[in-house]
């Protein structure tokens, strides 16, 4: 069966339209046609055995009159020896029925039906052979094909209409995958239910269900945003006291207390990027993030290559997520390697920005960990190397999601450390 419901439905409409066709031509044609071809072809059948008759009496002349008065061409052709094959065209359904009634006769020979108009019947009389020549008309009916043609054409009318009608009422349908698949990668597209009741009713859930995502997201923001502001007051005045310590007591207090400050603001970082803010979403082109991420990093002396790749096209993405997440991937490369590799691999579904490093890596068992919140791997990445609280990666792999991919990591074949593969939908315009 076809993946999309509009041809799953295109089929079940076809078929039985179809089927029923198939059914009434082969009725029509065996039971009527073949009926009213048998009957006709009897009856010259029964001429024919008159003229015959009458040249075996040796009263040729008599037979040319009475062909001529039933409306038939009799010619006499001499003696052959040479046998004549019955001579028909493929579609003449109706012309097997006239020769097989016509041999029924001892005298015919051959029966001719390559004319349209016309029959011709070879028959061995006295020793001699005749032709007999009539028209078609009076052994078939006549343009037996214009049911099937009527049938076909009007099926195919009626059909064209029913696909119309089809695809208006699979439109709702269609709105609604695209506005939960625009909600899937963050955008909050229009939308209103509409069609048939059983539509109408998943398109109204599906609106409840986006309007408690999106007041649930706001006031998770909201309430950590209100946590890390309570929690900024006493941490200053905390900040304050441990400034009048003794400089070898307060050293490991001010650790400490820059470590929840890190940790405040990675989470508010964290819970933020998984807001699905449609206003949020800009056309960009890739070469514009690698230069300008590229510049910055040249600038800081950091030791990131970037391949040569000539990307061009702008696509729906959301700047500051984009930089946030490719940041936290290079900078956790950075932090653990001594150099970062990144290269852009873009096909007809996907943009793929690849960062590979060459530090220790992670155990193939804790991949799945380490996109984990708060997740800290110490045995595969060493504390020393920097400060972090484990959100980096989660919180690249939430802005990958948002915009309808997702953050692979890897072991990286080339240099040893990780291959972080972050992919992301190439949109090139808003649902």
């Amino acid at each position: 069966m076809p993946k999309r419901l509009y041809w799953r439905a295109a089929i079940i409409l076809l078929f039985p339209v179809i089927f029923l066709q198939l059914i009434i031509s082969v009725v029509i044609i065996k039971r009527h046609f073949e009926g009213v071809t048998e009957q006709m072809t009897r009856t010259v059948a029964s001429q024919i055995e008159l003229i015959a008759t009458t040249v075996e009496k040796t009263e040729i002349e008599t037979a040319f009159s009475l062909s001529k008065s039933l409306n038939m061409e009799l010619l006499e052709i001499g003696t052959t020896d040479q046998k004549v094959l019955n001579r028909r065209r493929f579609y003449d359904v109706s012309g097997i029925v006239v020769i097989r009634e016509l041999y029924d006769l001892k005298w015919v020979q051959n029966v001719d039906l390559l004319d349209d108009d016309y029959v011709t019947v070879t028959l061995k009389l006295a020793e001699m052979d005749f032709q007999l020549r009539f028209e078609r008309a009076r052994v078939s009916a006549s343009n037996p094909h214009q049911l099937i043609v009527n049938m076909v054409v009007f099926g195919a009318f009626f059909t064209l209409i029913a696909f119309v009608y089809l695809r208006n009422q699979l439109r709702p349908i269609t709105r609604l995958a695209s506005a939960a698949e625009a909600f899937g990668r963050g955008q909050t597209v229009p939308y209103t239910a509409s069609g048939a009741i059983e539509v109408k009713a998943a398109g109204n859930a599906f609106l409840e269900m986006r309007n408690r995502i999106e007041r649930h997201i706001e006031q998770r923001t909201m309430i950590l945003s209100g946590v890390s502001h309570d929690l900024r007051t006493p941490l200053t005045r905390l900040k304050l006291g441990i400034s009048m310590l003794e400089i070898d007591d307060k050293e490991p207090l001010e650790r400490d207390l820059e470590e929840m400050n890190l940790m405040l603001d990675e989470f508010l970082t964290f819970a933020k990027a998984q807001d699905n803010e449609k206003s949020n979403f800009e056309l960009l082109s890739v070469s514009s993030i690698i230069e300008s991420i590229e510049s910055d990093y040249r600038r800081s002396g950091a030791k990131l290559d970037i391949v040569d790749n000539k990307n061009s096209g702008t696509y729906l993405m959301r700047p500051s997520l984009i930089r946030r997440a490719l940041d936290n991937i290079i900078g956790n490369a950075l932090r653990y390697g001594t150099l970062a590799n990144l290269k852009v691999i873009i096909d007809e579904d996907h943009i793929n920005f690849i960062v590979e490093d060459d530090g220790p890596g992670i155990p193939a068992e804790m991949l799945s960990e380490a996109l984990k919140p708060f997740s800290r791997l110490d045995p595969a990445r060493n504390q020393d190397k920097g400060m972090g609280v484990g959100l980096g990666l989660p919180i690249a792999s939430d802005i990958a999601q948002a915009h309808g991919g997702s953050l692979k990591l890897l072991k990286s074949k080339k240099y040893g450390g990780l291959r972080a593969e972050f992919r992301i939908a190439a949109k090139r315009q808003l649902t």
